[in-house]
């Protein structure tokens, strides 16, 4: 198949996000966790696939690598989609050090949607498949849907299957908080905020593997003096 303009192969049964750190292509990630099943619940995997009108997008985790697949890990309209999940990730549990450096990383400067800062799970589901797929103990799980959705044992009660082992505490993507601590004043940190890779200004697909590469800065710099001279 073909990943940002280049001819790649992988093995049977691979995921895209598989073939795309096969080949050092670095796509964000928050509910996938080696070791665990598959689940697509953050869909900040998110990547573009297919050419002209049948492009459409998809979480890079759960979407089967195929045979004469198009895809496109970085693209604007990609990036675009990733910075409003994490604004919504943000909303959920702006306590979370996780979600706040995925927001420095992906210079996410506002969040547009009303923020719950009394929220502490983002319905990642890593605690769930930890309990049930490592421990073994199935101790945990979703219950409800829509905004009363959320994680806990059966009925409510102290479950007798749970042994406290702290699993799903370890893997916990909210159990962290950020360096502020649970009261700060602001809803971004933004302390980590990394510089946007030019590329995407320039050309629609991030082509280079290196993160916030020189190269990049240094050609634009020149491009920009030669210009200034003329």
């Amino acid at each position: 198949m073909t990943m940002d303009g280049i001819p790649v192969q992988v093995e049977e049964g691979s995921t895209i996000l598989d073939a795309a750190r096969f080949y050092g292509i670095e796509i964000p990630t928050l509910c996938h966790h080696e070791g665990l099943s598959d689940y697509g619940a953050c869909r900040l995997c998110v990547v573009e696939i297919g050419k002209g009108e049948n492009v459409k997008l998809v979480s890079s985790c759960t979407y089967p690598a195929e045979q004469g697949l198009f895809v496109r890990t970085n693209s604007k309209r990609v990036v675009a989609a990733r910075r409003m999940l994490v604004e919504l990730l943000v909303a959920m549990c702006p306590s979370s050090k996780t979600v706040q450096d995925l927001a420095s990383a992906m210079e996410v400067t506002q969040v547009r949607f009303k923020v719950d800062r009394m929220n502490d799970c983002i319905l990642c589901g890593l605690c769930v498949r930890m309990c049930e797929e490592q421990m073994m103990a199935k101790a945990i799980g979703f219950v409800n849907r829509g905004k009363n959705r959320k994680i806990t044992t059966p009925f409510d009660m102290k479950s007798e299957v749970c042994r406290t082992c702290g699993g799903c505490m370890y893997i916990c993507p909210a159990c962290e908080l950020r360096c502020q601590g649970p009261n700060a004043e602001t809803d971004l940190c933004n302390a980590c905020l990394n510089v946007q890779p030019v590329c995407l200004k320039e050309e629609d697909n991030k082509m280079c593997f290196l993160e916030t590469c020189g190269w990049c800065y240094e050609e634009l710099g020149r491009k920009k003096k030669k210009t200034e001279k003329k």
